[in-house]
């Protein structure tokens, strides 16, 4: 028949719906591809595989392959970004205690840097810490400056939700905010041992460079912002409600970073009897 009408072998179970159970077996979940790809722009054939699984579906990545090259699911594409980062100054640079370091545990190593965010007409400038191991933002902030004060606010969040014990790297680049003297006497003051990046060495710092592309694929481009206060609502849900807590992320075992630290910790609580 496929050979007869002309037509793909695909493309005949498509049409046929009513006569074929293998045909109404991948509509179904062409669909449910359909809803996950739509939800999560920049997710490819491994995440979406893995959400499926998650949903209770039993399909493997071959015929998740075929269908998405069959939709044309395609990824965002990719674009440049604005250096915010100023390595030119006086101020004292520390040495990169980040790459010596095997984690197993929260709260071993912290990583910060900043991006921008474009509104209607102005930019304005994203902090953010996460913890290494886990991938999960612990602290942001969002302002029109690149001032000091922006990454400490995203630092003080971080430290008051996590209040980490005495020996916590925190790693960045050597940019001026964070070489910054209000910057590294907080970070002492609790105990934290100060880590950065060597200069025009942005791989360096990767967890945090793979976390703004994610973050202006999935969510700043595909927004117009108008002003301050609604990218501000956003990005906090963004971060809050839908990073942290359902974003698959390979390096986790495709769990999400909230999911990943409650069951790190259950697997640390003592057994009772």
């Amino acid at each position: 028949m496929v050979k007869l009408g002309g037509v793909s072998r695909a493309g005949f179970y498509r049409f046929d719906e009513e006569d074929s159970p293998r045909a109404d077996r991948d509509m179904d979940l062409r669909d449910a591809i359909q809803r996950v790809a739509l939800k999560w722009p920049s997710y490819g054939r491994p995440r979406i595989t893995a959400e499926l699984k998650r949903q209770g579906w039993k399909v493997g990545p071959n015929r998740v392959r075929r269908i998405m090259r069959e939709d044309n699911l395609l990824c965002v594409r990719k674009r440049k970004f604005m250096v915010t980062t100023d390595s030119n100054h006086d101020r004292k640079v520390y040495p990169n205690l980040k790459s010596e370091m095997e984690l197993n545990w929260i709260n071993q190593l912290w990583v910060a840097d900043i991006t921008y965010i474009r509104l209607e007409a102005e930019f304005v400038y994203l902090a953010v810490v996460i913890d290494a191991f886990s991938r999960r933002v612990i602290g942001w902030a969002l302002d029109r400056t690149l001032e000091d004060d922006l990454p400490i606010e995203a630092l003080r969040l971080a430290l008051e939700q996590r209040q980490p014990a005495p020996g916590l790297v925190h790693h960045s680049d050597r940019g001026s905010q964070y070489a910054s003297h209000d910057y590294t006497d907080l970070l002492k003051a609790r105990g934290c041992q100060i880590s950065m990046s060597h200069k025009a060495s942005p791989w360096e710092n990767g967890g945090c460079e793979s976390w703004m592309k994610t973050l202006k694929y999935e969510e700043v481009f595909r927004q117009e912002y108008r002003d301050l206060a609604e990218a501000r609502t956003c990005l906090e849900r963004f971060i809050d409600k839908v990073y942290n807590q359902q974003r698959l992320h390979s390096a986790l075992g495709y769990r999400p970073p909230a999911e990943f630290e409650q069951a790190l910790r259950a697997q640390k609580q003592p057994r009772s009897g």
